[in-house]
């Protein structure tokens, strides 16, 4: 059984005990979150699709904790002007693991 979710702006293939990194939520490590973005659900063979979402179909997830990304360098320049900028970025992601998801 899988589903495809809307999780803070994004969409997500997920299934029952899966792991995932996402964009950081307001919860705190051990929290319960659902999501009812649910936009197609697949349970042996029968696939429900949304539009655009499934009303009554809800993925329940746990937040696992909160950490931060690799760093990305961002780095501009003009050739022949003398212009150089040097930075970087670190995203802030949540893990979560997946519970369960209801259709």
């Amino acid at each position: 059984m899988f589903a495809i979710v809307t999780i803070a702006g994004q969409q997500f293939k997920v299934e029952e005990g899966q792991e995932l990194f996402v964009h950081q939520l307001e919860a705190s490590e051990g929290d319960a979150v659902s999501f009812d973005q649910v936009h197609l659900v697949e349970n042996d063979g029968n696939v429900s699709i949304g539009k655009p979402t499934l009303s009554g179909a809800t993925v329940k997830a746990t937040v696992l904790g909160n950490q931060k990304g690799d760093k990305v360098i961002v780095f501009k320049k003009k050739r022949r002007k003398g212009y150089r900028v040097k930075n970087g970025h670190r995203q802030c992601f949540t893990k979560i693991k997946i519970d369960g998801i209801s259709a």
